[in-house]
């Protein structure tokens, strides 16, 4: 970049390094910090400063580039914890037969979970995890087997819930 454009950078920094800082600090969460979402802010801003057109107005575009930044960071933060633990990674075993304290702690989590369902779920939960297929619970439950596909679904999605809040 020419001199004068590290100056513009610099003006604009100076004006809307306040704005940007806010839009950060509601953004950010635990691991990444405020300033890291700021820095990764201002990186994006210098390295695309030249390709700027003037089709808006400079703040506005200062705008957008904050928020894209933020709002990118956030969404890859939280597909990394919905992908830290998923039900398929939970082997159902015996508590006293886990391999280690993960294991069980792992395990203790699920039935401490299935124990909050209502009485045909956990049963829909149970006849699954022993192994049968959706077919043989519908069978088994009087339900249709495309119901017990969408009774899996969120069953899942609520042991999930439930497991990721007591791990």
């Amino acid at each position: 970049m020419t001199d004068i454009q590290t100056i513009s950078f610099e003006r604009l920094l100076d004006k809307n390094k306040h704005k940007i800082y806010r839009i950060c600090c509601i953004y950010a969460t635990a691991p990444i910090s405020p300033e890291d979402l700021f820095q990764e802010v201002l990186y994006a801003i210098w390295k695309s400063l030249n390709s700027f057109k003037g089709q808006s107005h400079i703040d506005t575009w200062v705008y957008r580039i904050t928020l894209n930044i933020c709002m990118r960071s956030k969404q890859h933060l939280e597909k990394r914890q919905l992908q830290a633990l998923t039900l398929d990674t939970i082997e159902v075993i015996p508590a006293k037969q886990a391999a280690n304290s993960i294991e069980a702690k792992k395990h203790e989590a699920l039935m401490a979970c299935i124990q909050t369902l209502d009485a045909l779920n956990k049963s829909i939960i149970i006849l699954f995890l022993d192994g049968l297929k959706y077919k043989a619970i519908a069978d088994i439950t009087g339900l249709t087997e495309n119901h017990i596909a969408v009774k899996m679904k969120r069953i899942k999605q609520q042991l999930k819930t439930c497991i990721n809040s007591k791990l």
